[in-house]
């Protein structure tokens, strides 16, 4: 017999904030300067593209090769919403290395959804057995 479960009673609880989340991204080590960036959530849709972005499958080899670059490339183009002072998504992808690392602690990673999501069906297994 099912359990019996409560439904959700603020259907808004089921969406993504629609504000941008501020952080603030030291310029370079020796500097107290920093770059303002906002930084969309991601629906459960984009995180399935993000992965899109990263997986790439070769029927013909069984081979799957992983692009890093491919869904950081995406991430940046699609969740940063804006940075002050303003950069435009060549200028994101030009940034240096000290910039560049803050901004993949901060960008939303489709890879730690994909574990969430392994880490559930192994749960499952578990309960099923």
């Amino acid at each position: 017999m099912l359990e019996e479960k409560t439904i959700v009673g603020n259907k808004n609880d089921l969406f993504v904030p629609s504000e941008s989340e501020l952080h603030y991204v030291k310029v370079a080590e020796n500097k107290e300067e920093y770059l303002k960036v906002w930084v969309k959530h991601p629906t459960w849709l984009q995180v399935e593209q993000a992965m899109n972005s990263v997986l790439k499958l070769d029927a013909k080899r069984q081979d799957v090769d992983i692009d890093l670059n491919a869904m950081y490339r995406y991430c940046v183009e699609n969740f940063i919403d804006k940075t002050e002072p303003h950069l435009g998504s060549v200028d994101l992808l030009r940034l240096t290395p000290f910039v560049g690392n803050q901004l993949k602690e901060i960008l939303p990673n489709p890879l730690m959804s994909m574990q969430g999501d392994e880490a559930k069906n192994e749960d499952l297994e578990k309960q099923l057995d």
